[in-house]
């Protein structure tokens, strides 16, 4: 891991500015949820993509996320497919859910990525908590960088407010998630100094 002091492209040790594409293989978005008080349900999107386009100045350097509400992943069928009614992510008419981030800042070591998430057709402003990975050239020559980052959100912010009452009070699921990814970029457009 980088800690990043300030954000300057002296400061990052490697900064390149240009487009970066996410590579799939190493890269995953999650979640989680409190379920039934005691427990965590957790799971992934399968298809998704993300844009790192990184300007000269790191500051002014825009994100943007692209998840497919369909591939969604907490290993039971049953679940997945209750996820995508209308009870929960409605994805017949809101297929994605998108990010696109309004700036990114440094405070107390820690890289904060501000922006607007968009899910179920409802846009709210969210702040991604990440560390930056660092930028390394691969044995085959293509400059990867790496980056993780944490947003806890309140799901009934965005119309996803299906939830089962328990008999020992309380409900079924908690108001809060909690949104993570681990990614990794590969540098697609240099742009020449």
């Amino acid at each position: 891991m980088t800690t990043l002091t300030t954000l300057t492209a002296e400061s990052i040790p490697g900064y390149r500015a240009g487009t970066w594409t996410v590579d799939h293989a190493h890269t995953e978005i999650g979640f989680s949820v409190r379920h039934l008080a005691i427990s965590k349900v957790k799971g992934v999107f399968d298809s998704f993509d993300v844009v790192v386009h990184a300007a000269e100045n790191p500051h002014d350097s825009r994100v943007e996320v692209t998840i497919d509400m369909a591939s969604i992943n907490t290993k039971n069928a049953d679940r997945d497919n209750h996820l995508r009614t209308n009870d929960f992510f409605a994805i017949e008419q809101y297929p994605t859910m998108t990010f696109v981030s309004t700036g990114l800042r440094v405070e107390d070591d820690a890289l904060l990525l501000d922006g607007e998430l968009t899910l179920r057709g409802v846009t709210k402003p969210i702040t991604i908590t990440g560390e930056f990975g660092g930028i390394i050239t691969d044995p085959y020559g293509n400059v990867k960088a790496a980056a993780s980052g944490t947003t806890v959100i309140n799901r009934t912010d965005f119309g996803v407010s299906w939830n089962a009452a328990l008999e020992t009070g309380g409900f079924l699921l908690s108001d809060e998630v909690t949104i993570t990814i681990d990614a990794q970029f590969a540098l697609q457009e240099p742009t020449a100094a």
